[in-house]
């Protein structure tokens, strides 16, 4: 099918096919004397082709990826289950380089018969790196808003998230392959957490592979599960860090680093206490076998809140 062969294979000197392309290679082939763009248009979404869309993909070579895969899909589905043992699954990883932008005229806010519009000029503030973990079955977000991404910022954040579930005899930690995710001092805190620790240890934890061999075995009451190499897709967080950009970040107006420090933390706040929910999870890794159940979980969560918060 010519919509489906690239542009350049028949001498088009183009990227993609444009309805009028192929409506003109078309004709230049004589296969039609003429054939209109409705017409073209008609065949196209009958055989549900889109050649003027395009969207970004990224191959993995990870030998491992199928069973790495499985391992955190499954991780998600029995996350529930788990949590009735006391054990927590916990998705997490770094938002970096959030820029805090201030427009350099109000915004005007949208009215009948126009929407609101920003204005295109910015003064920049730097940036901050959001540390965030999504507790899988519960749905809830801790947070910490830091100037960097070091290694300690990373450990802080994970010694949070232990200390605000006292209750937790194991956490399942699910991440992609930052090099924050595996350094000694991440080994050190979850073996000292376990009670593990013995003097000397770093001798055997001195490289990566040592150090994500002792991460993904496990000790005492921690093990990390990590995605495969460009799978971190996989990653939950990654849902609630897309809910972010899009309700605080894209359209916001950051005076300063600590107006945006501020605004995330307050929107993480709210978020956590009325729209808070766990993610639908399927085998294949998709999120939300669809649209219309996941409507139906975040209402059911909310509305559970409200009326809890109206016993009260």
């Amino acid at each position: 099918m010519l919509a489906t062969t690239p542009p350049a294979d028949v001498g088009v000197p183009t990227s993609h096919w444009s309805l009028d392309d192929l409506a003109f290679q078309i004709l230049k082939e004589a296969h039609y004397k003429d054939m209109s763009r409705s017409t073209i248009q008609r065949i196209l979404a009958d055989a549900d082709l889109q050649p003027h869309r395009s969207r970004y993909w990224l191959q993995s070579h990870d030998e491992d990826f199928e069973a790495k895969t499985l391992d955190v899909c499954q991780l998600y589905l029995d996350s529930f289950r788990l949590f009735e043992k006391q054990e927590l699954v916990v998705s997490s990883d770094e938002k970096t380089g959030i820029q805090a932008l201030e427009r350099l005229h109000a915004t005007l806010r949208g009215r009948p018969g126009q929407i609101e519009r920003r204005e295109f000029e910015y003064r920049r503030h730097g940036t901050r790196c959001l540390i965030a973990s999504l507790l899988v079955p519960t749905g809830q977000i801790i947070g910490s808003v830091t100037a960097h991404r070091g290694r300690w910022d990373f450990v802080r954040h994970v010694r949070d998230v232990v200390e605000k579930n006292p209750q937790i005899q194991k956490f399942h930690w699910v991440m992609d392959n930052l090099n924050t995710h595996w350094t000694l001092e991440l080994c050190r805190y979850f073996a000292v957490d376990s009670g593990c620790w013995t003097k000397g240890q770093e001798k055997w934890l001195r490289t990566g592979k040592e150090r994500r061999a002792f991460l993904t075995t496990g000790c005492g009451r921690h093990v990390v599960h990590f995605t495969p190499k460009h799978g971190s897709w996989l990653n939950q967080i990654e849902i609630w860090f897309s809910v972010l950009s899009r309700r605080v970040l894209r359209r916001g107006d950051f005076s300063s680093q600590a107006d945006l420090t501020k605004k995330i933390l307050d929107y993480l706040a709210y978020y956590n206490t009325y729209f808070a929910h766990p993610y639908e999870w399927t085998y294949t890794g998709k999120p939300g076998a669809s649209g219309a159940g996941r409507k139906r979980t975040r209402f059911r969560f909310r509305r559970r809140q409200l009326v809890d918060m109206r016993s009260h």
